[in-house]
């Protein structure tokens, strides 16, 4: 029998993945609200989910 594999992401990948998400989502809505720019929207909230992925991810200690 072979043992059980591990859980597929830890609490502190979920963690950090769900404030990237919050981050993104927040800015592409104040940017969208700001600009009525959807692409416009996209971009910023992609390049704060980017950022903020980094920015959790060493201040998250494991």
């Amino acid at each position: 029998m072979t043992p059980s594999p591990g859980p597929l992401m830890t609490v502190r990948t979920a963690l950090i993945l769900l404030l990237t998400l919050i981050t993104g989502l927040l800015a592409g809505g104040m940017s969208y609200l700001v600009d009525h720019s959807v692409p416009s929207a996209v971009l910023v909230g992609g390049g704060a989910a980017g950022s903020a992925l980094l920015l959790f991810h060493s201040v998250i200690e494991p």
